[in-house]
């Protein structure tokens, strides 16, 4: 079996192996070249390698099936560690020990800073004996919670003036939910947004706490009245667009109305902001950051994408030729592709591509803004950016078959921590004379043969993408990871294990706006609770978050 024995010969060997089992099938090796034989052998050791992935496959999808059914399952891998273990900032950074602080030797005393709302005088309960002098206090100080109802009754008062005019009075402004106060609907927002607790759950507690809920009533209080939360979370990308150098982004499965859809996080170290759709195409990528109906650019900028997508130069001059230079609704661009004669599926998807890159640039999104993704082809648009540690996952999910490639697998990633760890150092302290020696190491690295084809081949493709890898380089201010936004989904997709997903259009829309707002509060360290109460009490006291966002941004950067 050439699985079992082929990582055992040595080259000559599987030749011969080769030759002789063309014989044993009357196959006709005289007319087998030397070259051909190669290929063979390299074409074997190949499907060798990946017939343990794709077993590994089908045993995660096994896995799957074991989890629904409550069975057990095999250990999946790992996270590797580089972006923590290459941080010198870290004690034992590098050597693969968890090492640091002491547990707990960070925790602070929390009583001197709580607020005290009541007062109690506690005397012994003994009886004091004669002469017992007084010896100050000693403090105690117990934190209580108060859940109770609290219901108020209006009297509305209605009065007639003479002319016949009927005058009746309003209920405060605070009240746009009717017969719900406004600390009694952020209960209701904060769990199910925040704590992913399901509606079944908030109506079965509230009858718990004595208030009369329906189903009905859970469901409209959630979905109703959010307008003002909307407006607040659509200017967010912008702003973040606007005043930072760069945005990260990842997506994720999402189910709406019972089908298959994504959801792209987009964001950096003050904002997140989620969009559910229905696909994971370039076109939806390209039609987020309008937060809105689509402008559509027929600039230079747009020629540019359409060549460099392969467009059909009769496509390309009849796009150019048009004297229309703007188009403001996707079915006004529907019908300018149809009047060109642009019918091809494909013609018309690079088509809209590019348009809406040069709409966005028309709106004023920078040239120089740095898109940092995974390496998702959707996200390659303006200045791209891979992540170092998805990359370097390519590398340490691979299945060696022997101990040689083992050795291999384990040295290669061993290089790779170590110029992750110095590009790190780079980006705090760019210094123009180690960008050379930086970017040999690299073609060192993704240039070396290994006993490990696979490997060689992961190294092979990682290496077409240099300039997306060393950018950071040119840009030392952009992330080398996506890791934020990996954070940031994370609870996208333990509401969607919970919940399954979103029933209908106002539903997605709720759950994408306080997903984004709750993600923004927790960056920009405002809590959650009392920025919902703010916003339904209309108090006024936190700013605008996308206010708040460039101001973070800006300081961030020097500018006053």
């Amino acid at each position: 079996d050439w699985r079992c024995t082929g990582g055992l010969f040595c080259p000559a060997q599987r030749k011969s192996a080769i030759l002789h089992f063309a014989q044993r099938r009357a196959m006709d090796v005289e007319g087998l070249g030397d070259k051909l034989v190669e290929q063979l052998v390299e074409l074997i050791e190949t499907l060798a390698e990946t017939t343990p992935r794709q077993a590994e496959t089908i045993q995660q999808l096994r896995d799957e099936i074991a989890v629904l059914k409550g069975e057990k399952v095999k250990p999946t891998f790992k996270p590797s560690g580089m972006e923590d273990r290459s941080d010198p900032d870290k004690k034992g950074a590098g050597t693969g020990e968890s090492t640091g602080k002491r547990a707990g030797s960070s925790k602070r005393r929390k009583t001197p800073d709580n607020p005290i709302h009541e007062k109690c005088v506690m005397a012994p309960t003994e009886q004091l004996p004669p002469g017992s002098r007084f010896k100050g206090d000693r403090d105690f100080v117990v934190q209580e919670l108060k859940i109770e109802a609290h219901n108020t009754r209006y009297r509305l008062e209605v009065w007639q003036t003479p002319d016949g005019e009927w005058l009746r009075g309003e209920l405060p402004a605070t009240l746009p939910g009717g017969h719900c106060g406004p600390t009694r609907r952020a209960s209701l927002l904060d769990p199910h947004h925040h704590c992913h607790v399901t509606q079944p759950l908030l109506r079965e507690q509230r009858l718990e706490w004595g208030i009369d809920v329906s189903v009905g009533q859970i469901d409209a209080l959630l979905s109703g009245h959010n307008e003002p939360f909307f407006a607040e979370k659509d200017p967010l990308l912008e702003v973040g667009l606007e005043v930072g150098s760069s945005i990260t982004v990842d997506d994720s499965g999402a189910r709406h109305q019972g089908r298959n859809g994504s959801v792209t996080p987009i964001g950096n170290d003050f904002l997140a902001w989620f969009s559910s759709t229905e696909s994971q195409s370039r076109i939806n990528f390209l039609e987020l950051p309008q937060a809105g109906e689509p402008v559509y650019g027929l600039n230079d900028e747009a020629l540019t994408d359409w060549r460099e997508q392969g467009l059909a130069q009769a496509r390309r001059q009849a796009l150019a030729a048009s004297p229309i230079r703007e188009i403001a609704t996707t079915a006004a661009w529907e019908e300018h592709l149809k009047a060109l004669g642009i019918t091809q599926e494909r013609h018309r998807r690079i088509a809209t591509e590019g348009a809406l890159l040069g709409g966005l640039l028309e709106k004023g999104l920078s040239r120089e803004r740095v898109i940092v993704s995974e390496g998702a082809g959707q996200f390659a648009i303006l200045l791209h950016a891979r992540c170092w540690v998805h990359a370097e996952r390519l590398i340490h999910t691979l299945i060696p078959l022997n101990a040689r490639q083992r050795l291999d697998q384990e040295r290669v990633r061993a290089q790779l921590w170590a110029l992750y760890a110095d590009l790190k150092a780079y980006q705090r302290a760019p210094d123009p004379a180690a960008v050379a020696g930086l970017r040999a190491r690299f073609e060192t690295i993704f240039s070396q043969k290994t006993s490990f084809a696979t490997l060689n081949q992961t190294l092979k493709r990682l290496k077409t993408h240099q300039g997306e890898l060393l950018l950071v380089l040119l840009r030392p201010d952009i992330p080398l990871h996506t890791n934020g936004r990996e954070n940031d989904i994370r609870s996208d997709v333990k509401w969607r294990k919970i919940s399954g997903g979103t029933r209908s259009d106002l539903g997605r829309r709720c759950h994408d706006t306080f997903a984004s707002l709750k993600k923004t509060c927790r960056k920009l360290g405002i809590s959650c609770w009392g920025y919902l109460n703010d916003r339904i009490g209309q108090v006024g006291a936190i700013p605008p978050l996308p206010e708040i966002v460039r101001q973070r941004a800006l300081a961030a950067k020097g500018v006053p």
